[in-house]
């Protein structure tokens, strides 16, 4: 039962905007963090931005503030990571993920239970 699935990953030059979706279902609609991570060959996921889904507040990386929004609907089963002004930099496999342990750091993987498949995001320079 899939209860993380990304979409919205593609091939975008930089420069320009993609939009990210995760939809939540089963238990990890329940969680109350959802998080977006990214991952290139060889490198640690890293965190790119986190949403507390019942107070709509956000943290995000160093590298991404002011270029990207993450967001949730009005349902709290979809959760989406606006990108903008994007750089090859940002080339990576997008990871969704969710996660309720309280006094969890959300920057860090552990602190999420259920994690999707990913999606490619390839921004050519």
């Amino acid at each position: 039962q899939v209860q993380v699935a990304e979409s919205g990953g593609g091939l975008v030059q930089a420069g320009g905007s993609l939009r990210l979706s995760c939809a939540l279902s089963g238990r990890a609609r329940h969680n109350t963090v959802v998080g977006w991570f990214r991952q290139v060959p060889g490198k640690e996921r890293e965190f790119v931005a986190a949403i507390a889904v019942g107070t709509a507040t956000t943290i995000y990386s160093d590298s991404v503030k002011g270029r990207f929004t993450i967001s949730r609907d009005s349902a709290k089963t979809t959760v989406w990571l606006a990108m903008n002004a994007l750089t090859p930099e940002d080339t990576a496999v997008y990871y969704c993920a969710t996660g309720s342990k309280s006094s969890a750091n959300y920057y860090y993987t552990s602190a999420y239970d259920y994690w999707g498949q990913g999606t490619m995001v390839t921004v050519s320079s």
